[in-house]
Order: C-alpha cells, then sequence, then structure tokens
C-alpha cells in the first residue's frame, strides 16, 4: 500500500477549510441532494461528499453508506486531493498495486473496489475534499457522468461558500442586535436621568418668575421663559426618544378588546386642546381587538400632528374606522392642514425627519414621532402611507392586523 503525501500548501488549506466552519451532521437537504443526484447520474451506488482535514475525513452527506468520518492516512479522498490531476479514478483496486494490500479494499463485502472522486476546489485554489461516488465491485464511468461529477462538484463549493457567507450574516445580526440593544439601553438610561434635572429647570423657572417677578424687567423675563421653553422643548424630545425605545416589543398579553371611539375620547381629553378645532369621531362605535396602548399612542401622535401643523382659523380633524377586511382594521386620520410637500411625504417616517422648521406654536419638531408611529403600526402587523395636498390636509391611513 503507497502512503499519502502531504500538499505543498497543506498549512494553508487547512486554515481555509477551518475558515468555512461547516458543522459535521448530515441532515442537510441540499447537500444530500447532491449526493443522490451523483448517484444516480452514475448508477453508482454510493455518494460521499468529503472534508480532508488534518487528521480526519469526516463526510457531509453519505449516499448508501453509514459513515461519518475516516482516517485521513486510509482515506481514498485524501489521495484524491494529493494528486495532480483534480479527477482521481480507480477502477479496480484490487489490481491497483498502489491499493491491492490497502484496509478497505480487503474489507469483504464492504470493499471500496471502485473510487471516482472529483476535488472541490474553492475560489483560492485550496482543495477542500471530494465529491465521489464508490462501488464494492469493479465499475468505470463515461466522460458524460464525469464532467457531471465535475458539475456536481462546483455546485457543492458554492454551498459551501455560501453557508459561509449565511454564517458571516447570522454573526454580524447577532453583534447588531446586541449593539442595538446596548445603544437602546443606554439612550434609555440617559433619557431617564435627564429628566430630573429637566423638571427641577422648569420648577426653578416657575419659582424665579413667581418670587422676584418685582425685580424683572421684560428682558429678564424673558430670559427666563426661554430656559423653561427649551427644557420644555427638551422634556418633550426625551419622553418621544422614550416612546420610541420602550415601545419595540409588543406582548400579546396587552391585547384586549374595547371601544374604539372611547379611546378617541380618551386621546382627545389627554390633549388638552386650546386652540379651535372639531374631531369628528367614526358614526358608529365599534369595539376592536389590538394593543390598546399601542394604538392609543399612535393615534396621540397622529391628532397631535394635525394640531400643530395647521394654519386655518379652525383645524378639522375626520377619524374613520373601516372593520370590513376580514384580517386588518383600517383606520384614517384626516385634517385641513398646511400640507406636507411630495418630496418630504417619503421621508416623514424616517427616525428626526422633520415636516417644518416649527409648528404653530413656534416649536420645533424633533422627526420621532411619525416614526415612533411607523413603528408602531408595523409591530401591529399593519402598514401605513400618507396622502398630502398643501394648503389642502393630509391623511394618514394605517392598518392593523385584528387581535394581533
Amino acid at each position: 500500500m503507497q502512503l499519502n503525501t502531504i500538499p505543498k500548501n497543506e498549512e494553508d488549506r487547512l486554515l481555509a477549510v477551518k475558515s468555512y466552519n461547516l458543522e459535521k451532521n448530515q441532515d442537510n437537504t441540499d447537500f444530500n441532494n447532491i449526493t443522490e443526484l451523483a448517484s444516480s447520474l452514475t448508477n453508482i451506488p454510493n455518494a460521499l461528499i468529503s472534508i480532508v482535514e488534518k487528521e480526519k475525513v469526516w463526510f457531509k452527506s453519505a449516499k448508501g453508506l453509514d459513515i461519518c468520518s475516516s482516517d485521513r492516512n486510509l482515506s481514498f479522498c485524501n489521495y484524491a486531493i494529493n494528486s495532480d490531476d483534480d479527477f482521481f479514478i480507480i477502477e479496480d483496486t484490487t489490481k491497483d498495486l498502489r491499493f491491492i494490500n490497502h484496509p478497505y479494499t480487503k474489507n469483504g463485502k464492504d470493499a471500496i473496489v471502485f473510487y471516482a472522486g472529483v476535488c472541490l476546489i474553492d475560489e483560492n485554489n485550496f482543495k477542500l475534499g471530494t465529491l465521489c461516488v464508490i462501488d464494492n465491485k469493479p465499475n468505470s464511468i463515461n466522460t458524460t457522468q464525469k464532467n457531471s461529477l465535475k458539475i456536481l462538484a462546483k455546485q457543492v463549493v458554492k454551498l459551501i461558500e455560501l453557508n459561509k457567507s449565511n454564517s458571516k450574516l447570522r454573526q454580524t445580526k447577532r453583534k447588531l442586535v446586541k449593539r442595538n440593544k446596548m445603544l437602546k439601553g443606554f439612550a434609555t438610561q440617559v433619557a431617564h436621568d435627564m429628566k430630573m434635572p429637566l423638571a427641577n429647570m422648569i420648577l426653578t423657572s416657575d419659582i424665579l418668575k413667581s418670587k422676584y417677578k418685582k425685580s424683572l424687567d421684560q428682558k429678564g423675563e424673558d430670559y427666563i421663559n426661554n430656559i423653561k421653553n427649551a427644557s420644555l422643548s427638551l422634556n418633550n424630545y426625551i419622553n418621544n426618544l422614550l416612546n420610541y425605545y420602550e415601545n419595540s416589543n409588543l406582548s400579546k398579553k396587552n391585547v384586549e378588546t374595547f371601544s374604539f371611539n372611547q379611546l378617541l375620547e380618551e386621546v382627545i381629553d389627554m390633549l388638552n386642546i386650546k386652540v379651535n378645532c372639531s374631531v369628528n369621531l367614526p358614526d358608529k362605535d365599534e369595539d376592536i381587538t389590538t394593543n390598546r396602548a399601542a394604538l392609543e399612542l399612535i393615534l396621540l401622535n397622529l391628532i397631535t400632528n394635525s394640531l400643530k401643523y395647521n394654519n386655518k382659523p379652525e383645524t378639522i380633524i375626520n377619524i374613520h374606522l373601516n372593520t370590513t377586511n376580514t384580517n386588518f382594521y383600517v383606520i384614517e386620520v384626516s385634517d385641513n392642514g398646511i400640507g406636507i410637500p411630495t418630496k418630504k411625504q417619503k421621508k416623514i417616517f424616517k427616525l428626526f425627519s422633520t415636516i417644518e422648521e416649527t409648528d404653530r406654536f413656534g416649536q420645533k419638531g424633533h422627526g420621532i414621532g411619525l416614526s415612533t408611529v411607523k413603528k408602531l403600526v408595523n409591530k401591529l402587523g399593519g402598514n401605513i402611507s400618507v396622502k398630502s395636498t398643501i394648503n389642502i390636509g393630509s391623511t394618514f391611513k394605517f392598518s392593523i392586523k385584528k387581535g394581533i
């Protein structure tokens, strides 16, 4: 029996094999389909996909053989990758001087008598292993069958490389999820830590105005008002950030059945509207089943925007609910506001994207509200869109899955 030699690039070849990080199992349908095809196309009963490591050869797929690995020094696949040719074939090992005394040749009814293996060569020209067909009696394959094996071997390499790419993507995704979780935690902690100092600044501004009212001139009072307004604006910004991050996950435990119009009335009460405004609720009140807190926040943001971005003597807001769809509730919030420019309509749902520099109250938007709305709508299994005409108004239409 002739002993195997080691390839000149063995060290780099082993690093290449390791880099693909293939799982050592045989339950992958794609690999198993290839060995099935190899066996069928060549009319050879056994087919293997082998990966040649430092001391062992293990089999990613085994058609017709109950085998997971073998000693590399005895493996025919090792001979194949050490060969100068990329296709290694032995038609009768019992008559080949190199293998006449090989243990696998003298293995009784399980003897390897015929072997044909195509090297699995990656993009860097490293031989990772083989796609081979095996018989326990002398055999042969024709040129067409050889070409078929070569084509299948290339597909095996593509699968191996795809597995590596997918593995990298999974690792990247895990890192991103971990990093986003850390950023979310950091943002939430910072936001909570800032709320108390801001509350103190707002309270201190009111105390200063009250206690030193007689000593303050108009300029001094304006300074204090600016401090308070800036603090209120920052406090609102922090609340929006907290809403955005704290509503990332919606639990099915919070799903309940409730009156839609009653929810709207509660939202309107929370807003404490101080401008001339008419909010028209659906004519027919209906019970719906969804995450109440999430829908409340969606409606709160949309109605708030209708109030803030309006220059008419009377703000008119119309709200419609359609329950006829089998799977979704469809809700529309329309207003007669300033409208949204066409070029901005595709961007308004992105985080930190704003419609105008300031609203009707002189406050600058932070571009978090509509991003939160879209996020919540998506979490509720639906989609949101907007139609708007400058100086005529806007209609936000969104769907949410029934019962989620």
